[in-house]
């Protein structure tokens, strides 16, 4: 079975930091692209950053300059380092992966989500 487990988050001033992790576990051929997403009550679960296999990387303009993600292949973990945040960061914070598992008909990619993690600055 494949999980994403995240970790970090937590209350913190504005101006700020912290860092989030997001560790992939079980059995699975390739991680794809690894993304981390927001979401407030009421809104819609939003991208914040994401970072391909090759490392390339996107970012949403609201978190440019601020937020940095990065990935480590070997341990299968992407991670989010947030500076400078703000309030209007808080939010619950969701991994995503589409990830390659060997399945009956030879493989299977599907997108897996973590559990979040609540992110709260403030003012």
């Amino acid at each position: 079975q494949v999980q994403l487990v995240e970790s970090g988050g937590g209350l913190v001033q504005s101006g700020g930091s912290l860092g989030l992790s997001c560790a992939a576990s079980g059995s699975f051929v390739r991680i794809h692209a690894m993304g981390w997403y927001h979401q407030v009550p009421g809104k819609e679960r939003a991208l914040v950053a994401s970072i391909a296999s090759d490392g390339s990387t996107n970012y949403a303009d609201s978190v440019k300059g601020r937020f940095t993600i990065s990935r480590d292949n070997a341990k299968n973990t992407a991670y989010l380092q947030m500076d400078s945040l703000k309030p209007e960061d808080t939010a619950v914070y969701y991994c995503n992966a589409p990830i390659t598992r060997r399945s009956t008909a030879g493989s299977d990619t599907r997108a897996y989500w973590g559990q979040g993690t609540q992110v709260t600055v403030s003012s």
